[in-house]
């Protein structure tokens, strides 16, 4: 099993609210989202409910190999909430939250689960790359970010439309006309995209964060085959350097709007022998 890993920070010296890790056989990538520590509800933060929630699920679906993966986060997510439900508030609207990414090879398949905006990037070998990413958020997020994307990514008015949007998206958030992501309630993990797919018929394994996708996704800079070509030659350092080039380049979001100039940005690569 070889895996290179790679992440930077929305901004040098803040917090990563990415979480990220391998063992033999398995990975998994979370995506922290939430607002301030104070207006959460809950002490600990986003980078903590992340860190906590991916390790433990790293931990479960490895030490049980025939549990399914959305059985697996659901008891991860329970034992997160078990965890710090006597000291949070979990009923408040905007309890720290994450995005999901987990996959688990077995003896002639690779397992996979996706929930919320990261992604699975699948290199087959045969058909090229495959991505799996659940577009839920970005369905709704597109109905109300209008006036988000119309103004300045920094500016005053650009943070007051970017607050009143966070707000209405946390509405709906975990809802059947919304989108679903893993939480306080372990529910949640019954809505992950999951499925399986030939091991030896892929070539690698990628996990993303929607920071780190940007170049494909958002700005439309390159092809996912060639952000496979990067990662196979030069790793996620490079991808992640390229990303925030791009960034860099277009700091006031007039040529791509976004609700922030940067985000945190995890890619790790798993090259299948």
């Amino acid at each position: 099993m070889r895996v290179a890993l790679g992440s930077l920070p929305a901004e040098p010296g803040r917090g990563n609210e990415d979480f990220a890790a391998a063992a033999p056989g398995a990975a998994v990538l979370l995506d922290g989202a939430g607002v301030a520590k104070a207006e959460t509800g809950c002490t600990h933060g986003v980078a903590w409910f992340s860190a906590t929630l991916g390790g433990l699920l790293l931990s479960t679906i490895t030490a049980h190999p025939a549990r399914p993966l959305a059985n697996c986060l659901a008891d991860a997510i329970g034992v997160v909430r078990s965890l710090h439900e006597d000291i949070c508030d979990l009923v408040h609207r905007a309890s720290p939250s994450s995005t999901v990414v987990a996959v688990r090879a077995a003896a002639d398949a690779l397992e996979y689960l996706v929930l919320g905006d990261s992604s699975l990037l699948l290199a087959d070998k045969d058909r090229g790359p495959a991505v799996v990413s659940d577009r839920r958020l970005d369905d709704v997020g597109k109905r109300l970010r209008g006036l988000v994307d119309a103004l300045p990514t920094g500016s005053p008015e650009h943070a007051v439309a970017l607050a009143e949007y966070r707000n209405a998206l946390t509405g709906l958030r975990n809802r059947p006309d919304g989108f679903w992501i893993a939480g306080p309630d372990p529910r949640a993990a019954e809505h992950a995209l999951t499925g399986t797919v030939p091991l030896n018929s892929l070539s690698s394994v990628t996990l993303l964060s929607d920071g780190a996708t940007r170049l494909v996704d958002r700005f439309e800079l390159t092809t996912w085959q060639e952000t496979l070509a990067v990662l196979d030659s030069s790793g996620p350092d490079e991808l992640l350097r390229r990303v925030r080039e791009a960034e860099a380049s277009d700091r006031d979001g007039r040529r791509w709007p976004r609700g922030k100039e940067r985000d945190d940005a995890t890619v790790l690569h798993w090259v299948l022998r």
